[in-house]
């Protein structure tokens, strides 16, 4: 049984090993790729295209370059924030708040993921 409790949930996230993280880092799949593939979600991937759904980035597409399963964020091309010096760095999004809008289908353990998905939920694709 799962428990309820705030803290231990926090726990359960921050004491989390690296395999599971992965697992949980997933994000929505945009209205016609849930159409396509028959499911809703699936974890964020570098190469993936991606639209921010909310913050001061919102509506800002572009492809994951970098996902961090420590901190449980992504790094997406062209969200940058210049500092005070001048340098330019990447902003870290929360995998909650982006929405794929393309997958990146050239590593093959990503085909098995979306074909066990689909022979799970019956749907055969065209």
């Amino acid at each position: 049984m799962v428990s309820t409790q705030p803290r231990k949930q926090r726990k359960f996230l921050y004491e989390a090993p690296h395999h599971k993280r992965a697992k949980m880092m997933c994000a929505p799949l945009s209205p016609e790729l849930r159409a396509q593939y028959g499911f809703r979600s699936l974890p964020v991937r570098e190469g993936d295209t991606v639209i921010v759904t909310s913050g001061i980035y919102k509506n800002y597409e572009g492809t994951v370059e970098k996902v961090d399963r420590k901190k449980y964020r992504v790094y997406i091309s062209g969200v940058t924030m210049e500092k005070v010096d001048g340098t330019t760095v990447p902003v870290p999004i929360h995998h909650s708040k982006v929405m794929i809008v393309k997958l990146n289908l050239k590593d093959k353990w990503r085909q098995k993921i979306i074909e066990r998905k689909q022979a799970a939920r019956g749907v055969v694709e065209e």
